[in-house]
């Protein structure tokens, strides 16, 4: 069952969420709603997945039970606005950001961890 209809891998269990940072070395996962502060968010990670076929995108339904994996990280300890973003690295959290970013933030991140 998909929680989020965007056009990113949506990622549903906290354990996939564990298989992928095994799978793919640079993981981006956008943790949110569709609202005002995520919608752009997905949209502009839907537009870097052809630049940046290096790393894996994907989306996880904030208000599932199974998003805690990333709701409860000490990376997003004191986030207030949604969504939370993790950038993982070989399996490990490599950076986090909450509320909206902009395609630049976004691609700053991208090319200073990945």
């Amino acid at each position: 069952m998909k929680y989020l209809r965007t056009n990113l891998h949506e990622i549903e269990t906290a354990e996939e969420l564990k298989k992928m940072q095994q799978e793919y070395p640079n993981l981006m996962v956008c943790c949110g709603r569709m609202g005002p502060m995520c919608i752009p968010v997905y949209d502009v990670m839907e537009e870097l997945e052809e630049e940046y076929p290096n790393v894996k995108f994907a989306a996880m339904a904030f208000d599932s039970p199974e998003s805690g994996i990333i709701r409860n990280d000490p990376a997003c300890r004191g986030f207030m606005g949604l969504p939370f973003t993790m950038y993982y690295k070989n399996g490990s959290v490599a950076h986090a950001t909450t509320s909206i970013q902009s395609r630049q933030q976004i691609t700053d991140v991208l090319k200073t961890k990945f």
